[in-house]
């Protein structure tokens, strides 16, 4: 499959390419013989320097080469990427406003998958406010997968903010879907992949 575009994978708050759903995808990738595939950086803290570093690995390959998937925080900044560079993105479980709850999170703490500190400032929370998405443009860009059951964010929330997009809702689960590898070749087939069963 040497037509299958390169694929940004952003990942939440705290979180890290080693996450599940990080992980889940790169093993579905490798298996088809696509891991080279794969983008999977490490975000700053920053918002702002995390989109200046999404946008440094992204352009060399959009519009036209490239699609993105963002889980939560990083569902937040695909949407962002997708809207500035044409693309298509599927987004799981994302934050709509993050700016609504990581208000409270300003402080040092560690990442999810490390010891090191982890500092989120109070200017984050304006750079979050700069890189809002009021309305998608194109819906049939976006695809949404979202839980019911996510503690976290409010799926009704993402239902509404990416209307006309594809949807797929999962009745309960929570804010990790731990059941996430019966969903990633679905997010995979959108995002260009098609079946992604056998090595190509």
């Amino acid at each position: 499959m040497s037509s299958a575009p390169y694929l940004l994978y952003l990942h939440g708050f705290r979180s890290s390419p080693r996450s599940f759903k990080a992980r889940v995808v790169q093993d579905r990738l490798e298996q088809a013989g696509l891991a080279e595939r794969l983008i999977c950086p490490q975000l700053p803290a920053s918002p702002k320097a995390a989109m200046d570093l999404a946008l440094e690995l992204a352009e060399p390959h959009a519009p036209g080469n490239l699609s993105i998937v963002g889980s939560s925080l990083g569902g937040f900044y695909a949407t962002w990427l997708a809207e500035r560079l044409g693309v298509r993105a599927a987004v799981i479980n994302p934050s709509v406003d993050p700016t609504r709850n990581l208000s409270k999170h300003v402080g040092v703490t560690t990442a999810w998958h490390s010891e090191e500190p982890f500092e989120f400032r109070q200017e984050y929370v304006d750079e979050l406010v700069a890189l809002r998405t009021a309305h998608i443009t194109r819906p049939e860009r976006y695809f949404l997968l979202a839980a019911t059951g996510d503690e976290v964010l409010d799926y009704r929330d993402m239902v509404a903010h990416y209307a006309g997009a594809r949807q797929h809702v999962i009745e309960g689960s929570d804010h990790a879907i731990p059941e996430f590898a019966q969903y990633v070749d679905e997010v995979l087939a959108f995002c260009g992949f098609g079946p992604v069963d056998a090595a190509q």
